[in-house]
């Protein structure tokens, strides 16, 4: 299991680096356009710094903030005596040291979430909508999800890459506004041809280095999915409650109104339902539902890493398969 997640962790590794070097791409490009003298390296320090203090505000305050745009509210024990008890369940089994804390969301969409850098100050958060419409292993196969989100440490790069697309939309707009408002370039080392042509490419790239990481973000967010499925049968022993759980949320057609696009990637599923088709895969937050479903199904009675492998060998009929290969 631990090899498990610390190759995919490796994997996500890789692609946060990719998006760094978008990042820092960025600002070099954006720099040599204001100033092709030395603008490149400023532009990289200047990118650099943004990010840090986003990510600093991030590992201080991001779960609070989370959790009040969620509007989520802490419970003990005697608030909800099933769920509170289904958490510590989970977190046993999964070796926590410590329980993560309770939190629902007064929100009649079904969903849920899990926060915190570390797994000794995380929490687990789901809607009321959840709890009306859950049974118990349901339920139960739900918390599992996010207690494996926790153990995987898969919040952790979510919020390192969130910051990046973060701070790679700022520099963008903040330069593209510059360049419709008012003029980029103020060298006047660099006026002429040169400078044109650095002007363009810094304005390709403003406009194409947000898709490309917010789609490098998307991929590294559906992969953490298939690992917390896999993960969370295996310590319920029963796949099919998760299974259930999915085919519910699937089933509802509310949006949970706390829910935006820098949060929808936390939850165990989309919130946000998609209003078009085209390029469902590549923008999609989550692996699609109905396969995540199957996946769980045809793992039957068993609930070992080994099995969700077959099972997604089977039904995505992808030959690589889910665990990554033993080095």
């Amino acid at each position: 299991m631990w090899e498990v997640a610390r190759k995919n962790q490796q994997k996500s590794m890789f692609l946060v680096i990719i998006m760094s070097i978008v990042l820092l791409a960025l600002g070099y490009f954006i720099g040599l356009a204001i100033n092709p003298v030395d603008g490149g390296f400023f532009g990289i320090i200047i990118a650099t710094v943004i990010y840090f203090i986003l990510l600093l505000i991030s590992f201080s305050q991001g779960k609070a903030i989370i959790l009040r745009m969620s509007n989520a509210k802490e419970i003990q024990h005697k608030d909800n005596p099933v769920l509170f008890n289904i958490v510590e369940e989970m977190s046993i089994a999964a070796g926590m040291a410590k329980m993560p804390k309770v939190y629902i969301i007064d929100d009649p969409a079904p969903n849920a979430f899990a926060a915190g850098m570390t797994p000794d100050s995380s929490v687990v958060a789901v809607t009321s909508g959840l709890l009306n419409m859950m049974n118990r292993d349901e339920l139960q196969g739900v918390v599992a999800h996010e207690i494996s989100h926790i153990i995987n440490r898969d919040i952790r790069y979510l919020t390192i890459a969130t910051i990046m697309v973060a701070s790679v939309a700022i520099i963008s707009q903040i330069f593209l506004r510059s360049m419709l408002y008012g003029r980029g370039g103020s060298s006047k080392k660099g006026d002429g041809k040169g400078q044109i042509i650095l002007i363009i490419i810094a304005v390709a790239f403003a406009i194409i280095a947000p898709i490309a990481i917010r789609l490098l973000y998307f991929a590294l967010s559906r992969k953490r999915e298939y690992l917390a499925d896999a993960s969370g049968a295996r310590l319920t022993r029963y796949p099919e409650g998760l299974a259930s759980a999915l085919e519910k949320i699937g089933g509802s057609t509310l949006d949970l109104k706390s829910a935006n696009q820098s949060t929808a990637p936390m939850y165990i599923a989309n919130p946000l339902k998609p209003k078009g088709q085209k390029l469902k895969n590549l923008s999609s937050t989550h692996p699609p539902l109905q396969e995540r479903i199957r996946i769980l199904r045809a793992m039957g009675g068993n609930a070992s890493l080994e099995d969700y492998q077959t099972a997604y060998k089977s039904v995505s009929g992808k030959s690589a398969g889910f665990i990554p290969k033993k080095s």
